[in-house]
């Protein structure tokens, strides 16, 4: 296995698959209904824009068995220095790891680009997620109760943030 940078052509469809997947089957995104092909260039134009990493595991066949990524948190100058992350698993190969390698390297690529603090928004029934992010230095922030309703139920969404030594010197404004 080995990281890499994930790009549009190669990767948006393989991406997709994983998130539409999630979207059918999971409570990991509260989306109801699955995303279209068309969907992907506004999503990779927009990480480029804004320097968001999008990092990828593949196989020695070069299949993506996931990926990582973070995003804005909240939309406000201010803001800056947070990002809000996710990590999807291809469902063939979930419970062997992966998620920990990206977050790893999902944690290393924000020191790099100055980011101060990782915030993960994770449905509290997702106890593997959670663990995770426990074992990986987060903290538990806050659950917003019924936060969303889907699969006929109503949903808690928990927060977990790992705030990082960096940017040595922040800047206001």
């Amino acid at each position: 296995m080995k990281l890499i940078t994930c790009n549009e052509r190669q990767h948006a469809g393989p991406i997709l698959d994983i998130f539409n997947d999630a979207i059918l089957t999971s409570t990991a995104l509260y989306d109801y209904k699955t995303r279209h092909i068309e969907s992907m260039t506004p999503w990779f134009t927009s990480k480029l824009a804004n320097n968001f990493p999008v990092i990828g595991l593949e196989d020695e066949r070069g299949t993506l068995l996931g990926f990582a990524s973070y995003g804005t948190f909240r939309a406000w100058p201010a803001y800056k220095y947070s990002v809000e992350h996710s990590i999807y698993i291809h469902k063939d190969h979930r419970g062997k790891g992966l998620g920990k390698m990206l977050l790893n390297a999902l944690i290393d690529a924000a020191r790099e680009r100055d980011v101060h603090t990782l915030i993960g928004a994770i449905d509290a029934t997702n106890s593997s997620s959670i663990a995770l992010h426990e074992k990986n230095g987060f903290s538990h922030t806050g659950t917003i109760k019924q936060a969303a309703y889907k699969f006929d139920r109503w949903l808690d969404l928990a927060f977990y943030q790992l705030i990082l030594n960096t940017p040595l010197k922040p800047v206001g404004g």
